[in-house]
């Protein structure tokens, strides 16, 4: 007996000597990594502010009521159930130690690292005036996503009573600014939801009603692809009704509408995707940060000045073979992650190859049977476009029960048009702007 005493101690005493890798964030990249490490002969610890992964290029389908929440999220916790050498941990990280390899936490405690990977993603950039986050919220989080859903529903039933066409179309004006990959999406799935909810689910609304406005401040969406396919989406987005204005920057946003070049135009709903950011993870390494927040990393993801802290992902600035930084792309994210996490499980300094990227193709939906991809020698558009476009996503999904999920709302979505997730929840405008009500300047259709 005492002899099994001390083989246990033994054994936790080695297990408490293990090598310690903690992940903060719980994204593509952080995940990525976290699986690479698992059941490996170190301890992995991951937190995150939120107890869910979510698949961020599906959420504007979230927001269009075409899919629901749990279609495109799952727990942390059940994503990374398998490993047993993983604990997750669901807190908000306020700061980091690097003398004491401490990361700070929001309640007071704090966890110790050997490895310290920071995979924290990014948030919106409003340029300085955070104020408008409120009334035009973007495309990060399931919450955003909920509360753009609840103000575009919400403005539709508010249109059915209005006692006026002009008062009808400034409820029924749906402003996009950013004329990005998430700008041209929203764009074209709310063209959609709004002319199939009216022709089918409302009598007193008219598709002439409906006003769905793209701006962008550069000279043409989808600034990153090929300027012939850029010439497609906006072709493709006119012709489904969306308005399509580059050049015009946006002076101002109330609860109201915005004023655009000058012009005030009233709207029901206005969402934000127009540029993103880094989140504010330089800061707790004592960082300026280089353009975007972003942290420097050498080419084996180590931030730049010490020697046991990596960034991925949209954290992380890292120069590709082309000179520029490598762009925020879930495909970066999730490369940078495996790579990291194959190292990490070797040992705790990388001195093999660094990272490369691999480029797998850019892509944009715009609409029903329509879509973009850029592969760099050569590119695709239109119905073959949209019919991959649509399988690499449902490949990339977390898991078989998402995929065949996803896969099957999608086909029945598209034999019949129909959208299952139009539920106004009535609690969801609570914590943020409302859908405006029906103000003076709507009521006299002031543009």
């Amino acid at each position: 007996m005492p002899h099994d005493r001390k083989t246990t101690a033994e054994a936790e005493g080695s297990a408490r000597r293990r090598r310690r890798v903690v992940v903060i964030g719980g994204g593509f990249a952080g995940l990525a990594c976290a699986g690479k490490l698992g059941n490996a002969e170190v301890e992995c610890v991951v937190i995150d502010r939120r107890n869910h992964n979510l698949f961020q290029p599906l959420l504007y389908q979230v927001a269009t009521a075409a899919l629901s929440p749990a279609d495109i999220a799952e727990p942390i916790r059940k994503t990374l159930a398998g490993y047993k050498n993983i604990e997750m941990i669901m807190a908000e990280v306020v700061g980091i130690d690097t003398a004491k390899r401490r990361v700070l936490l929001a309640d007071g405690a704090d966890v110790r690292y050997d490895q310290l990977v920071i995979a924290t993603g990014s948030e919106y950039n409003y340029f300085g005036h955070d104020e408008w986050q409120a009334l035009a919220p973007g495309l990060k989080t399931i919450h955003e996503a909920r509360e753009i859903r609840h103000r575009l529903l919400l403005a539709f039933e508010k249109a059915e009573r209005a006692g006026s066409p002009a008062e009808k179309q400034a409820l029924l004006t749906s402003i996009i600014i950013g004329g990005g990959p998430t700008g041209v999406e929203m764009a074209g799935a709310i063209s959609e939801l709004g002319r199939f909810m009216i022709s089918r689910d409302f009598r007193n609304l008219q598709p002439d009603h409906l006003r769905v406005l793209l701006v962008e401040a550069g000279p043409r969406i989808l600034a990153a692809f090929p300027e012939h396919l850029s010439a497609y989406a906006a072709r493709y987005l006119e012709k489904v009704g969306v308005e399509v204005r580059t050049g015009s920057r946006v002076v101002d946003i109330t609860k109201d509408g915005a004023n655009i070049g000058g012009a005030f135009i009233s709207a029901g709903s206005i969402v934000w995707g127009a540029g993103v950011k880094a989140s504010p993870a330089h800061r707790w390494l004592g960082l300026s940060g280089t353009a975007g927040n972003r942290i420097p990393v050498d080419d084996h993801l180590r931030v730049q000045g010490f020697e046991d802290v990596y960034a991925l992902g949209d954290t992380a600035a890292l120069i590709g073979t082309d000179g520029k930084p490598l762009p925020a792309l879930a495909q970066v994210a999730k490369q940078q992650g495996i790579y990291l996490g194959r190292q990490l499980r070797k040992e705790p300094v990388i001195r093999g190859p660094g990272f490369v990227f691999r480029n797998r193709g850019n892509t944009a939906v715009i609409g029903r049977n329509a879509a973009v991809f850029d592969f760099g020698r050569w590119t695709l558009k239109g119905r073959l476009a949209w019919l991959l476009w649509a399988i690499v996503h449902v490949y990339l999904l977390i898991n078989f029960e998402k995929r065949l999920l996803v896969s099957i709302q999608w086909i029945w979505r598209y034999l019949t048009r129909q959208r299952g997730a139009r539920i106004i929840d009535e609690s969801a405008g609570q914590t943020a702007a409302r859908a405006p009500e029906v103000s003076p300047a709507m009521q006299a259709g002031k543009i």
